[in-house]
């Protein structure tokens, strides 16, 4: 074993993976190892962790990686940038869930569906509902609703070259 960045242990195989096969735009398997509240930890199948930001794990906005992923869970990443001078591999996964075009094409405007409340605007303006991990759309602002509240919504307008969705809660 290596010591390497901050006492941790690359085997030689690992740098060499990192220094010359490790490229941005891989998808890995790998399996969660550890939950921080900034991120997931993910052990590919060559035993090389990576992190993957929280802000990497889905388009929504979430409040903590164990809303998507638990420890042991296996899921696809993509390598998002390889650090060669620490040997670090960042990750993404919401990249693997598909684009908005794609994902919105299962919806239709007038359609009634289920969703959950990602964010409630301070100011009233509205509350953000995901769809789906890698959609999102506003809601008109109603009372007494919350972070992580199941809702039905009625999607009342899909603006696709805005990349928008426009929904009342019903």
């Amino acid at each position: 074993m290596e010591v390497n960045y901050k006492g941790r242990e690359l085997s030689e195989d690992k740098i060499n993976w990192i220094q010359t096969e490790a490229q941005t735009g891989d998808v890995l398997e790998g399996t969660v190892k550890n939950i921080k509240p900034f991120g997931a930890f993910v052990e590919m199948d060559n035993g090389v962790v990576g992190l993957l930001h929280i802000e990497d794990i889905s388009v929504s906005r979430i409040k903590s990686p164990e809303e998507r992923f638990k420890i042991g869970q296996n899921i696809k990443v993509m390598i998002k940038s390889v650090d060669k001078d620490l040997n670090r591999i960042e990750l993404t996964h919401k990249e693997l869930l598909g684009t908005w075009d794609e994902n919105i094409a299962e919806y239709q405007e007038g359609e009634k569906v289920q969703g959950i409340i990602k964010e409630v605007e301070k100011q009233k303006n509205g509350i953000f509902v995901e769809l789906k991990p890698n959609l999102v759309g506003l809601a008109e602002y109603k009372e007494g609703y919350e972070y992580g509240q199941t809702v039905d919504v009625y999607i009342k307008k899909i603006v696709k070259d805005k990349k928008k969705v426009k929904l009342l809660i019903v």
